[in-house]
């Protein structure tokens, strides 16, 4: 019996306020994310790591004036998707914040370091989620005043 096909996903574009602009291109392809992996590290904290690099470099994207951003949790530092999920999630809305404050560049937030299971049990807790997003703001915060992110 033949599969029924398979459903476009929403992810698979880039995102739109409802009744808003366009605010952040979003990486999508395995080369998109290797070209910025490529760059010069921008920024980073504890947990995270900011790449960026010029929107001609990376294949696929228009070079408008939006910037690109792309969110890579690896296995090796979050085991569970939930877990995974969640820090992805925390990555696009603080981005969304951030966003008329970026130069428009390619930007990759990489996760670098393992949060603490015994500190943080829940990926869904919000003492989890308070300290990924404080993280996150104290990342996009230098990333805004570095020199060559901001616009």
């Amino acid at each position: 019996m033949r599969a029924a096909p398979r459903a476009a996903s929403a992810w698979q574009f880039n995102f739109l306020k409802v009744g808003a602009v366009l605010t952040v291109q979003r990486l999508l392809t395995r080369p998109q994310f290797q070209a910025v992996l490529a760059s010069k590290l921008g920024v980073r904290t504890v947990h995270f790591a900011l790449h960026s690099c010029d929107l001609g470099q990376v294949i696929g994207l228009s070079a408008a004036q939006q910037p690109a951003l792309g969110a890579m949790v690896p296995k090796r530092w979050a085991k569970r998707a939930v877990t995974r999920n969640a820090i992805k999630r925390q990555i696009y809305t603080v981005s969304e914040q951030f966003s008329s404050q970026l130069t428009p560049r390619a930007h990759l937030v990489r996760l670098r370091a393992v949060f603490d299971r015994k500190e943080f049990i829940s990926a869904t807790s919000d003492v989890f989620k308070a300290a990924v997003r404080a993280e996150l703001l104290e990342l996009f915060t230098r990333a805004c005043a570095h020199p060559q992110l901001r616009a």
